[in-house]
């Protein structure tokens, strides 16, 4: 038997719906389950729940839309647990199941899925000698301009050798996963999360060199933002947190040494799964 951990993203709109049906189909296979307790405010007594919900559960179910799989996904990556994503949102390209393919789940008790690891990268901000661990990321780390309305300058390397100087609003540093979220909107590559490897966007370039540009995962890539005279720069994980880079500081972004893992359950391939989405988006 398993234990499964729920999180669900209750500011979805179906998502509240989506996780009384996922428990009541949990409840029909005899599979055991938790909340973490900040959902007892929406779902009261009629649950089990648990403070240690990532340590306790064997396989966790996140419940929503992109962003609060990401979120969940970390912190599976970081406790070591796999996650299967299920869709309460509108694109979701990490999802795993849809909201009416719930039988699905019974595949967690007799084994037929498999487990996918997606790479994911660690930031660093360097400042006055000290070295700083900011977190990690499954998507992308933005290193853009926050309240200011100036185009930037920014210095870009790869293992301490500069790949360019860029006039732009910021830069994107993203994995395969992320390939279709911030740097895609940015013009970036779409890449099979399947591959290891960092992709580089610059975001409103006035450079000549305006392109994407691929490193192997094994590549240290650190930025500088060098004369822009105390102007706001931000450094932004995921979107979900963010921190200032202070002047002559320097974001360093290398492979993390965690994956996140992603259950899949049916049998679809990305660009089964990119092409269906994107069909959605249009219609």
């Amino acid at each position: 038997m398993i234990k499964v951990g729920i999180v669900p993203n209750l500011t979805r709109e179906k998502a509240e719906s989506v996780t009384y049906a996922v428990a009541d189909t949990l409840n029909r296979l005899n599979i055991e389950y938790f909340f973490e307790p900040d959902t007892k405010t929406v779902f009261g007594n009629r649950f089990t729940y648990t403070e240690n919900l990532y340590e306790e559960a064997d396989v966790v179910i996140a419940i929503g839309g992109d962003g609060s799989f990401i979120h969940t996904a970390k912190q599976c990556a970081i406790a070591g647990k796999p996650v299967l994503c299920i869709n309460a949102g509108n694109l979701a390209f990490l999802a795993g199941v849809e909201a009416n393919e719930l039988e699905l789940l019974n595949s967690l008790l007799n084994g037929n899925y498999v487990k996918e690891k997606h790479m994911m990268l660690q930031c660093f901000l360097e400042y006055g000698g000290v070295r700083k661990t900011l977190g990690y990321c499954l998507n992308d780390i933005a290193v853009a301009r926050g309240k200011s309305f100036n185009v930037l300058n920014f210095n870009a390397y790869c293992d301490g050798k500069i790949v360019n100087f860029y006039r732009a609003d910021g830069i994107i540093v993203s994995t395969p996963t992320g390939s279709t979220a911030y740097s895609w909107s940015a013009g970036g590559p779409v890449i099979d999360p399947a591959l290891q490897c960092i992709i580089m966007t610059p975001l409103c370039t006035h450079s000549p060199l305006n392109r994407s540009m691929v490193f192997n995962s094994s590549s240290t890539i650190s930025i500088t933002a060098p004369n822009n005279h105390g102007k706001d720069i931000v450094i932004s994980l995921d979107g979900e947190t963010n921190f200032e880079l202070p002047e002559n500081g320097e974001v360093i972004i290398e492979k993390s040494d965690i994956s996140a893992e992603f259950i899949r359950i049916k049998s679809d391939e990305f660009f089964d799964v990119l092409n269906r989405k994107l069909t959605q988006r249009r219609t």
